[in-house]
């Protein structure tokens, strides 16, 4: 008899998994880094555009949570800490994603705040 608690999935060797998950964030940082160059999240329909961001985000979330799920050469059984590692991951792209999404302020902010970084008040 076949024991559930015993099943294995591989989805990649340990090797890999471990050198994906660490090239993708490199390569998702210098997407965004472009994607802000040109502002891209404010181009066209930029609803639409956002929610095609946010869905390659997610998608690359799950991707980024099952490589690192996968590093120690198995994605089922797996260690808490790389569960925990993983949806912490998950998190700081929640959080990179938002972030790409903000306006960079206007000339007339940028000089306010230099002008009161300038001039502290007593």
């Amino acid at each position: 008899m076949i024991d559930p608690l015993d099943a294995r999935v591989v989805l990649l060797d340990g090797p890999t998994a471990a050198t994906l998950a660490q090239i993708l964030p490199l390569l998702l940082l210098t997407l965004m880094v472009e994607l802000r160059r040109v502002e891209v999240h404010r181009r066209g329909r930029v609803r639409v555009t956002r929610t095609l961001l946010g869905l390659f985000f997610l998608v690359f979330g799950i991707v980024e949570t099952v490589l690192v799920m996968s590093i120690d050469g198995t994605f089922i059984p797996f260690e808490w800490t790389d569960l925990a590692l993983a949806l912490l991951i998950f998190g700081l792209l929640s959080l990179l994603f938002w972030l790409s999404l903000l306006d960079a302020p206007g000339p007339k902010k940028r000089a306010r705040d230099d002008s009161r970084a300038e001039h502290p008040r007593s």
